[in-house]
């Protein structure tokens, strides 16, 4: 099993290299169902891991300048500060028994998992609809800045219950709202994620359960490895016509998280 959860590192960090979101969106699941890490503390590794490996990925596109700062300063900061309360105060609120009725119990673990399942639904449908904003690209709007705050701090509550970078719902944001080009939006993205994912897991990065520093490093550098091939494929493969198929597997394995924790169990 822990092989194919390595091969899962590098797949989640090609894809991340690719198309800017989406690729952290399998970390969680790689955790919990092949590396049997806990719910919550997989979700504070999910932070560590995406937070490290997104910055790889930032930096080439900070060589070709396809950073807007305006839009990291924009969305970024109130982003930064949902996912720092979140993190401190939300997730640690939540009860370990969250329901119980009956023969029916729903601990915090999968309550985690379940809402996790849910995201994954949702980033699924917006990768294989296809995107609206290609037509308001090219009709300039003007940037929407309340708009923006606003989404950053939903998008950080999102990352900083879940661990999911939430590159799926930050790029069309960066698009519509601060009226940036597809590929900066992409480069402005990972740095979003890289903020709001290391804040994320500094907050309570003691969690439950102490850190296993060596299995996040190992995880992080085979990702990154993904993350590497998918930034140089991205400059001779659109990210963009590969959203719907990468699309239909996430929607996929969301579902199978929702059958076995359900059904099956």
């Amino acid at each position: 099993m822990e092989i194919i959860g390595y091969l899962g590192a590098i797949i989640m960090g090609l894809t991340l290299g690719l198309i800017g979101g989406g690729g952290s969106i399998l970390t969680v699941p790689i955790l919990v169902y092949l590396f049997h890490v806990d719910t919550v503390q997989a979700t504070a590794y999910s932070l560590f891991i995406v937070g490290l490996t997104s910055m790889v990925g930032s930096v080439s596109h900070f060589k070709q300048n396809n950073i807007d700062w305006r839009s990291v300063l924009l969305f970024g900061v109130p982003s930064v500060l949902s996912v720092f309360i979140t993190r401190t105060y939300l997730v640690k609120l939540i009860p370990e028994t969250v329901v119980s009725w009956g023969d029916v119990t729903v601990n915090k673990s999968l309550f985690l998992l379940l809402v996790f399942a849910v995201v994954m639904l949702f980033a699924a449908f917006s990768m294989i609809k296809k995107p609206k904003y290609q037509t308001i690209e090219n009709q300039q709007p003007e940037p929407n800045n309340t708009l923006l705050i606003a989404q950053g701090l939903f998008v950080g509550e999102v990352t900083g219950l879940v661990g999911a970078g939430g590159g799926f719902l930050i790029i069309p944001a960066l698009v519509i709202m601060a009226n940036l080009p597809i590929k900066k939006a992409i480069g402005t993205s990972l740095v979003i994620i890289v903020l709001n994912s290391l804040i994320g897991f500094l907050s309570n990065h003691v969690g439950v359960q102490p850190s296993d520093w060596s299995f996040m490093l190992k995880f992080f550098g085979i990702a990154s490895v993904g993350i590497l091939i998918g930034s140089g494929l991205s400059k001779k493969i659109s990210g963009e016509n590969l959203k719907p198929a990468f699309g239909w597997f996430v929607l996929i394995m969301g579902s199978f998280i929702i059958i076995k924790e359900l059904l099956i169990k």
